[in-house]
């Protein structure tokens, strides 16, 4: 009898902790083709801003994304051929922050090819927006002290 209320209590929390609808229903408008189409500021100025201790924004604006949800894992391309163009390769979670608010936490890990960490480091982006054709990611950091947002503005590629 202990044993059967132990796993009575055991897939009440299962079913109790799933994954939101919301977070499902994301993660199948994210699946596809994405190109990174521009990234923009919350301060007017020129920035030299290294995106995803990658390459500067610069390089990535035009690049080309690919999410694959059932298993969390994705790439880019850069393809400005004033940078280090070629594919890079990430896993990615999303997070509800909050029901009330849309919002969600996006989590990426960059990686190599057999999606293992080189370096275990991690961004924490805001997916803000997320439509059939659009998305945007929202960044905050600190400049000179100052909170200061990047977002990185996406279309979907219809193929």
């Amino acid at each position: 009898m202990k044993k059967i209320s132990v796993l009575i209590a055991f897939i009440f929390v299962v079913l109790s902790c799933g994954i939101p609808k919301t977070v499902i229903q994301s993660k199948k408008i994210i699946k596809g083709n994405w190109s990174l189409d521009n990234i923009t500021y919350s301060e007017s100025g020129k920035f030299n801003v290294t995106m995803l201790n990658d390459a500067s924004a610069i390089c990535f604006e035009g690049s080309k994304w690919r999410f694959i949800p059932n298993n969390n894992t994705g790439n880019y391309s850069i393809i400005n051929q004033n940078c280090e163009v070629g594919e890079r390769y990430f896993i990615f979670t999303i997070q509800e922050i909050d029901g009330n608010t849309g919002l969600y936490d996006f989590l990426l890990k960059p990686t190599d090819a057999k999606e293992k960490s080189v370096s275990n480091a991690g961004f924490r982006l805001q997916l803000t927006q997320l439509s059939e054709t659009s998305m945007q990611w929202e960044q905050s950091v600190l400049l000179d002290s100052k909170p200061f947002k990047i977002y990185m503005n996406f279309s979907k590629i219809n193929q």
